[in-house]
């Protein structure tokens, strides 16, 4: 391994989980009705959302200065209440259907986005230089160093936000202004299950994701910062599993640092990817506009399909996103 990368290896335990887990936290598509995780909003949380937006507008604040304490939102509360227990204790999203969006402008409903999702979890920047809330919209970059994902039409395989990072989000939230026209299909996936038939089918190309790889950092870091990561795709704490889930971001990282693969992390990283993408261990849900979706960073892994946009460049596939984490600074590297 090069010296020139950002250790991350020395901060998890590097114990292995060796039983299947049985339990909510591993579900596989036919087990689960996706349904389950949309919540609608009733009449009092839309009255509660044209109170927040009319508060925000009478008191005008930078939008990174609106908290919850400071709104009536004895619905919404018990909404976020509900959410969170479907991150936690359910399937690991949830979708709120939906904010009116067509009753008031960007600024209003990015606002309420804002405010409401602090309920979730405690905000924190996306980016190295302070995002808080990040537009994810294709802007016609190529997908390649230094350019996220996020910012292209492309397909992105299974995943969780931030892999590299030194602190990834606990939760992600996003907001839907328009979806596209075609494609841009959501897709989540446990990766307790994945680890499952990982453990039962290829254990030994389990055991090397539990051992440091190379990740892409995408430039998010300081000027001379190192542009790898040294970080295990899995860990176990003794207690909980975790993953660091991007194949595309650690073959990326090898090339970025100039290092060959080793067969075996070649054949595990295959393997991860290949029992991911089973349809039997996924569910799809596409995001519609003024839906919210929020998802568990540490146990699900999410996709996107390629997707193709509107002609119309006003309606263009634009999301908002949140990053949630209650542990470690507000940083972007906690």
């Amino acid at each position: 391994m090069p010296l020139d990368h950002l250790d991350l290896s020395n901060e998890v335990s590097t114990q292995m989980l060796t039983e299947s887990v049985n339990d909510h936290r591993a579900w596989l598509s036919g087990q689960v009705d996706p349904s389950s995780t949309i919540i609608t909003l009733g009449a009092d949380a839309l009255a509660e959302t044209c109170a927040i937006v009319q508060a925000v507008r009478g008191q005008p604040l930078p939008l990174y200065l609106h908290s919850p304490e400071a709104f009536e939102l004895t619905a919404w509360r018990k909404i976020m209440a509900t959410a969170s227990e479907k991150l936690n204790q359910g399937l690991g999203f949830t979708v709120i259907d939906r904010l009116p969006m067509d009753e008031f402008n960007d600024d209003d409903m990015k606002a309420v986005f804002w405010i409401v999702g602090q309920l979730i979890g405690r905000t924190v920047a996306q980016k190295w230089d302070g995002t808080m809330l990040y537009d994810v919209k294709d802007k016609g970059k190529a997908f390649g160093y230094g350019v996220r994902g996020s910012y292209t039409n492309v397909e992105l395989v299974f995943h969780t936000d931030n892999a590299f990072g030194a602190a990834p989000p606990e939760y992600v939230g996003l907001l839907c202004k328009y979806p596209a026209v075609s494609g841009g299909i959501s897709r989540f996936c446990s990766l307790y299950s994945v680890h499952n038939m990982m453990l039962r089918d290829h254990p030994a190309l389990l055991k090397r994701l539990y051992a440091p790889m190379l990740f892409d950092r995408q430039a998010e870091h300081a000027p001379g910062r190192p542009k790898t990561a040294l970080a295990p795709f899995f860990a176990f704490d003794g207690a909980k599993l975790t993953a660091r889930a991007n194949v595309q971001l650690v073959r990326k990282g090898h090339d970025v640092a100039g290092v060959d693969m080793e067969p075996e992390l070649a054949d595990a990283l295959a393997a991860v990817e290949a029992v991911g993408n089973r349809p039997e261990f996924w569910l799809e849900l596409p995001i519609e506009r003024g839906q919210l979706q929020y998802l568990n960073n540490m146990e699900l892994g999410h996709y996107r399909s390629h997707f193709e946009d509107h002609h119309d460049p006003v309606k263009k596939r634009h999301l908002f996103r949140t990053w949630h984490r209650n542990a470690g600074g507000r940083a972007y590297d906690g």
